[in-house]
């Protein structure tokens, strides 16, 4: 499982296992866990983040998208 960045205390990172599923990155924090879909952001899930934090939590990867989908690219070949 990939880690790409840790930025304000999340850990943001794409399982290896998971290829067939469209672009996407987990965060972690403090015990919470997000799925987010790149291209276009949108939540896939959440257990455990306040309103507040999802919030932020999409800024952020809206904020690293480009990054994102590079790191997807050469771990997995193609979108």
């Amino acid at each position: 499982m990939p880690t790409i960045a840790r930025i304000d205390g999340f850990r943001i990172y794409f399982w290896s296992h998971e290829p067939n599923e469209s672009p996407h990155v987990h965060l972690d924090k403090g015990g919470a866990s997000a799925k987010v879909w790149l291209a276009p952001v949108r939540l896939a899930s959440n257990a455990g983040f306040a309103g507040r934090e999802l919030s932020a939590i999409l800024r952020l990867v809206r904020e690293l998208e480009p990054r994102l989908l590079e790191a997807w690219r050469e771990f997995f070949g193609s979108l």
